[in-house]
């Protein structure tokens, strides 16, 4: 058993999205994006369906040209190979469900590019 929060501990970043690895199970990485407002996750995709959750703020979710609103509390899932962005309207905390398989320097690199 691990444990962890999504609250505490919560750093951001001025120049780019802050990512943290909350947890690691046998089927899933936890992943936490901090965003202040503004910052954008340029448009990427990953091979693995994701889940993503948004504990605070809001974000603009850009998928294959439609974008969706979303607010605290709301969840979005993609299958695999779906082009996608992010855009924080606020202050925003997100959660990322990974599959075991997907790589955390992927979605690292989306950050940093």
């Amino acid at each position: 058993m691990e444990t962890s929060s999504l609250l505490k501990d919560l750093n951001y970043n001025p120049d780019k999205p802050a990512i943290q690895v909350l947890l690691q199970s046998n089927f899933t990485k936890e992943i936490r994006i901090a965003f202040e407002a503004g910052q954008v996750m340029k448009e990427h995709k990953t091979k693995f369906p994701i889940v993503v959750e948004i504990v605070e703020g809001a974000i603009d979710f850009g998928v294959q040209g439609t974008v969706h609103h979303l607010q605290k509390g709301d969840l979005i899932s993609l299958e695999g190979n779906v082009p996608h962005d992010l855009q924080a309207i606020e202050k925003s905390i997100v959660r990322l469900t990974l599959s075991i398989l997907d790589q955390t320097d992927r979605v690292k690199e989306v950050v940093s590019s």
